[in-house]
């Protein structure tokens, strides 16, 4: 994949303030790492605040939701309905954060303007985190939320035949990949399946797994990026570390999924000057080889999760833009059946 070399380039606008941005991997105290988080969602939230719906725009509901060994906490966002008995297309969201970091406020202005503008019944998923619960706890806690949604879908005023996507962003857009695949195969969901998943600057394959020699060639990124900035390649072994992802595993590796047939649509996006770069891009071209309808979209010479720290430049704006019309694009799919399967 040297042909992406030039994705690497930095954005002129990026370059500004380029020097500015952190460094996970000089930074290994995971308090120290969430307490950064946080501080960088002030920023994001700031940015989004003149575009926040109105309160009596959609109604706020966190739920407790039962897994293994305790249970987590999911916010539903659902649109105020016009009519008694309305009812909307149901997205489940991951957040991100190397699966040892984030919350149910990461993106919530964010869900909250995509569930008014686009009229979806949205679940915040707060999966439980590493070092506190270690691989893979954060996957199954997700796969028992969407499930969830799926059993109180008149709760949340859902309609699974107008649209059921999972989707999240980084390690939230891995846990997507996961469960597109698990609930393929899963009786559960024969009746309710899911219809697209969207994948934001996703990891797909563990940087220590044996078959990244197989892939040498195609995943030039990781060496070509490995400095950051924000996500570095050191950072990205730290996370996987500390979360205790096994080098042979098929949960967090899902490009090694034995089959993508099946699976629904993707859209996914990807950041030319993130070290996850080409593993996202070639999990996009296997999934479209085994017969799955994708779209992808690409943002040249911007580091991975940028649009947290500069929501302002327009490479963000593009990617907040293009987010809608992924989601758009995928509900368009949901009713079409000839376009699934």
């Amino acid at each position: 994949m040297s042909q992406y070399r030039h994705l690497s380039t930095v954005d002129p606008e990026f370059a500004v303030i380029a020097n500015q941005f952190p460094r996970d991997a000089l930074e290994h105290d995971v308090v120290a790492l969430r307490e950064k988080q946080r501080q960088s969602n002030s920023i994001l939230q700031e940015y989004l605040k003149p575009r926040l719906p109105r309160e009596s725009e959609l109604r706020v509901i966190d739920h407790k939701v039962p897994v293994e060994n305790g249970e987590i906490t999911v916010r539903s966002l659902v649109p105020s309905a016009t009519a008694e008995g309305k009812t909307f297309p149901l997205l489940v969201w991951f957040h991100g954060g190397g699966f040892i970091l984030g919350d149910l406020d990461m993106d919530d202005y964010r869900l909250r303007i995509l569930c008014v503008e686009l009229q979806l019944s949205i679940v915040n998923v707060e999966y439980r985190l590493a070092p506190e619960h270690r691989y893979p706890v954060s996957w199954n806690d997700s796969y028992s939320a969407t499930k969830w949604a799926v059993d109180n879908a008149l709760l949340l005023s859902a309609s699974l035949d107008k649209g059921f996507i999972v989707a999240g962003l980084s390690a939230g857009a891995n846990i997507s990949g996961y469960i597109a695949h698990r609930a393929r195969d899963d009786p559960f969901f024969s009746k309710t399946p899911l219809t697209g998943h969207v994948m934001q600057v996703p990891p797909v394959l563990n940087p220590e797994a044996p078959e990244v020699e197989k892939y040498g060639a195609e995943l030039l990124s990781m060496e070509q990026n490995k400095d950051g900035p924000v996500l570095t390649r050191e950072g990205i072994f730290n996370f996987t570390r500390i979360t205790g992802i096994p080098k042979d595993d098929r949960i967090f590796s899902v490009l090694l999924q034995p089959s993508h047939a099946g699976i629904p649509p993707l859209y996914v996006q990807i950041n030319g000057l993130d070290p996850l770069r080409d593993e996202g891009l070639l999990y996009a071209k296997l999934v479209e080889e085994a017969g799955v309808k994708t779209r992808v979209d690409i943002y040249p010479g911007v580091p991975h999760g940028f649009n947290y720290f500069v929501p302002q430049i327009k490479a963000a704006i593009k990617a907040d833009r293009d987010l809608d019309e992924g989601i758009k694009w995928l509900l368009s799919l949901a009713n079409d059946s000839d376009s699934l399967g």
